[in-house]
């Protein structure tokens, strides 16, 4: 199972944690507030308080082990980079770093960022999902309880009407739409057939979405 380490417990980051801690992995979350490490507690696997600019601190608590790295370090640029690049030396193979300008994930990537967010256009939670499953293409929250997804077709359903998928019965998902290349199928008949390359979207309770994503 992937382990994620969230550096940065601010509304993104502690957004991204959360989601994370949710879908059923492994999530430490670091940031140098006592008070929002007590807060986040509960919410994650674990919360510490420290100095994710300090590189022995971060060898002391086993950040080479985690598979994704996750930078979301409010407004300071410069703890921003110094993180990510240490992360990056310590052998993290993922590292998805926040920006707050252009001109900073320019940075980011060239220190060696695998992928930057900017939080204005990429929701915690939608990146959160998006880290758990290369299908998850987006993910738009419409209550605690219910979302819309964008899921890239699988091979196994490949050429396949959606009355052979049933997916409301074998997912509890309904779908809404089939994207094809510049084409989009609105509300698809059952004879309509998933082809290689669609892009289903679909609403559905989230504890279901997370099934689809676990199987994934």
């Amino acid at each position: 199972m992937k382990q994620f380490v969230v550096i940065g417990l601010g509304r993104f980051g502690s957004s991204v944690a959360k989601t994370l801690y949710k879908l059923g992995y492994d999530v430490l979350g670091i940031d140098s507030s006592e008070e929002i490490v007590q807060s986040m507690a509960d919410s994650i696997t674990h919360a510490v308080q420290a100095d994710a600019t300090d590189e022995n601190t971060m060898k002391a608590l086993g950040i080479r082990n985690f598979d994704v790295g996750i930078v979301s370090i409010g407004n300071d640029i410069q703890s921003s980079i110094l993180v990510t690049l240490i992360l990056k030396e310590l052998g993290l193979k993922y590292v998805v770093a926040k920006a707050n300008n252009e001109l900073h994930g320019k940075v980011l990537y060239k220190i060696g960022a695998d992928r930057v967010v900017f939080p204005e256009r990429d929701m915690g939670i939608r990146v959160a999902h998006n880290l758990v499953s290369s299908n998850i293409l987006d993910y738009i929250e419409l209550s605690p309880d219910f979302s819309i997804v964008e899921i890239e077709a699988l091979p196994e359903w490949y050429n396949k009407t959606l009355r052979n998928l049933d997916m409301r019965v074998r997912y509890g998902l309904n779908v809404m739409a089939i994207k094809r290349s510049d084409d989009i199928i609105v509300a698809p008949g059952a004879d309509d057939t998933i082809l290689e390359k669609d892009i289903l979207v679909v609403v559905g309770k989230n504890k279901d979405i997370e099934k689809i994503e676990k199987s994934i």
